[in-house]
């Protein structure tokens, strides 16, 4: 169990970094706002979330101008998804240990 813990990836600890790759690995592209109203998150408490994740280059941002208000759309990296999929396998594979050890 050990080994696998090691291999859980931090930066997506916060279950917040974890509600933001969900919503990312199933969209193209979500609007800031959107991420904010489906997480029920403050404006900074999402901010750094999204700065972390973007930092590790696992999101990518897309800042334009629709009409005459900005617009910020977020999307996942490649090297985002196969990080967060490596992620969700090893939560799998701790799981399926944990469950294991149940039915004994």
């Amino acid at each position: 169990m050990k080994d696998f813990i090691t291999q859980l990836n931090p930066a997506f600890d916060h279950r917040n970094r974890l509600g933001i790759m969900s919503i990312l690995v199933v969209n193209d592209w979500v609007e800031y706002n959107t991420l904010k109203e489906l997480l029920n998150l403050t404006d900074g408490n999402l901010a750094s979330h999204l700065k972390a994740l973007e930092s590790s280059e696992y999101i990518r941002v897309h800042k334009q101008f629709v009409g005459r208000k900005p617009q910020t759309t977020y999307g996942v990296t490649d090297k985002g998804k196969e990080a967060f999929k490596a992620h969700l396998d090893t939560l799998e594979a701790i799981l399926t240990i944990a469950r294991e050890g149940e039915d004994s």
